[in-house]
């Protein structure tokens, strides 16, 4: 995957040089039809790695530690009519075993894509980042109602109704605030989650849940009544985690 951390949102959304088809999540755009699509979207139909999964029956094992290196960033908004896209200044990210990953966005599916033990949650959140390769790594946090976020104030407060560019808005949002206390994972190989749905990404889902108030759910809800893709076949994939 050619991809920089600049590039990592055009790749996440199918939003690359090359026209794509259309591609939604209802009717005859539905994930269950993307890799019938385009010529570019098969993996969607015929991968074998793909995203999300059910995260259950994982292996208990030692992991790497993930060097969280986030600051405070002023942010722009987009709504690339899929989702809610935050474009994240350059020099925050996350080191993992040996490798550093810039931060390049992040964005939101409702209702979450992953599952535990075949339960969802309102909402996750997708951290993005990319190394100076193109490798993808991106850090999933569930979102359950309870209190509000503040740090995503700033995000759920200026959501354009409407899809178009990027807009600067006021505010800026810290990362770190985003992450649970409890900083444990669930870890797997998998895929983008959205066309063309290529493989290779190392996903790094977040034990613990941070909240959202039924507010800023529902104003998320309000613009994406259905913006996630159903769970796939783990295909003997080792997934691990280091919760205890």
């Amino acid at each position: 995957m050619e991809e920089s951390a600049a590039g990592a949102g055009a790749l996440l959304f199918g939003t690359g040089a090359r026209a794509q088809a259309h591609w939604g999540y209802e009717g005859a755009h539905a994930p269950e039809h993307w890799g019938s699509l385009d010529p570019g979207f098969g993996l969607c139909g015929d991968g074998c790695e793909q995203s999300p999964i059910d995260l259950t029956g994982a292996e208990a094992a030692v992991l790497s530690e993930i060097d969280f290196d986030y600051a405070p960033s002023p942010i722009s908004i987009l709504n690339n009519g899929h989702t809610i896209q935050v474009n994240y200044a350059p020099g925050s990210g996350i080191a993992l075993d040996g490798t550093r990953y810039e931060l390049a966005q992040f964005h939101f599916h409702h209702r979450s894509e992953h599952t535990v033990d075949g339960a969802d949650f309102p909402l996750e959140l997708h951290l993005v980042h990319a190394s100076a390769d193109g490798a993808l790594a991106v850090v999933g946090v569930f979102l359950a109602e309870g209190g509000a976020n503040d740090a995503l104030a700033p995000v759920f407060g200026q959501m354009p109704e409407e899809s178009g560019r990027a807009v600067m808005v006021a505010g800026t949002v810290d990362a770190a605030a985003l992450l649970p206390e409890r900083q444990t994972t669930w870890r797997y190989p998998g895929s983008l989650t959205t066309p063309p749905c290529s493989e290779g990404v190392s996903w790094l889902m977040m034990t613990e849940p941070v909240t959202a108030s039924r507010g800023q759910i529902e104003a998320f809800s309000a613009l994406f009544p259905v913006n996630n893709r159903p769970v796939q076949p783990l295909n003997g994939r080792r997934l691990v985690t280091d919760a205890r």
